[in-house]
């Protein structure tokens, strides 16, 4: 059986576009690149923040390969799956799995809203037919799909389902899926804006947002969380909180492809029908970004905690 550490912070990366909309490689692993010298964990391609619904299955193949040729095994990656189709989904999951891939991302049924029966026997299905590590995106904020505990205890029979992404925006999640599965099931927070507060409640991971522009300062902060030293951890959180929150936005791509194009790490291209900023919410962000910019804080000596 395959199986990741689940520990860390694992990059919901974005995909890069040219002006005109194409996949922009160079840039792509541009941002890749300075993720991996931050230190992170994992990469996920392909996520909601990757532009997941206007990017083809042969898109998400191509930028996984683009990292495994220039990267190797340097850090695990993950391929995100958000399909209305069982088979879609498993045709997916087995393209990934012989392209290379290290485990999956997998959402719930996409376009309408299923039952619980639907929801377990689509996880089971993509389970039964790939040995990929399965890591259970939980977002039902978003996606109006919660996958419960009790879900999990039916799900749990796959070796390869390993982790769950908490998104559910209830800290108390943390603990209720800790208190039921021990270390069998990996709990990585998934909302940037809470996720300190969920790894000291014992998260075992960050799948991160912001990291795509702040790298270094995200990894900072989930080191310094599991070395106990908090304060200094909560210190850079307070300064990092206000660009957090531009990840909790229907906006959240825009806002953050302008947040890597001030940091130097990207550019704010996105794919229609996205559009970039544009006016006073332009103007808010950026002066958000660049506040935050002019007064980020040293940090301590993080790869060696």
């Amino acid at each position: 059986m395959m199986t990741l550490p689940w520990t860390g912070v694992y990059p919901a990366v974005t995909s890069k576009f040219t002006a005109k909309g194409d996949l922009d490689l160079d840039a792509f692993l541009f941002g890749v690149d300075a993720q991996i010298a931050a230190g992170v964990d994992g990469i996920i391609v392909g996520g909601s923040l990757g532009e997941s619904s206007t990017i083809t299955h042969d898109e998400r193949i191509t930028m996984l390969t683009a990292i495994t040729d220039r990267s190797g095994q340097q850090v695990p990656v993950l391929i995100n799956i958000a399909e209305g189709s069982t088979r879609q989904a498993i045709a997916l999951a087995q393209r990934a799995e012989s392209a290379g891939a290290n485990g999956l991302m997998v959402l719930p049924p996409m376009m309408y809203r299923p039952t619980d029966e639907e929801v377990i026997d689509f996880f089971n299905d993509i389970a039964t037919n790939t040995s990929l590590p399965i890591l259970v995106y939980n977002n039902p904020v978003d996606y109006k799909v919660e996958v419960t505990p009790h879900m999990f205890d039916a799900l749990l029979k796959h070796d390869t389902i390993q982790a769950v992404k908490e998104s559910t925006r209830d800290l108390s999640n943390v603990t209720r899926f800790i208190n039921a599965f021990g270390d069998r099931l990996k709990v990585l927070t998934g909302v940037d804006t809470i996720a300190m507060e969920a790894l000291v409640m014992g998260a075992h991971g960050w799948v991160a947002g912001l990291v795509n522009a702040f790298p270094a300062e995200t990894v900072a902060i989930y080191r310094l969380i599991k070395a106990g030293r908090i304060e200094e951890a909560r210190n850079i959180h307070r300064w990092f909180l206000p660009i957090l929150e531009l990840d909790i936005n229907a906006q959240l791509v825009q806002n953050i492809k302008l947040a890597e194009q001030m940091t130097g790490l990207g550019n704010e291209n996105v794919r229609l029908p996205r559009k970039i900023l544009t006016g006073h919410e332009r103007q808010r962000v950026m002066r958000i970004v660049k506040e935050g910019i002019a007064s980020r804080p040293a940090l301590p000596d993080y790869f060696n905690l």
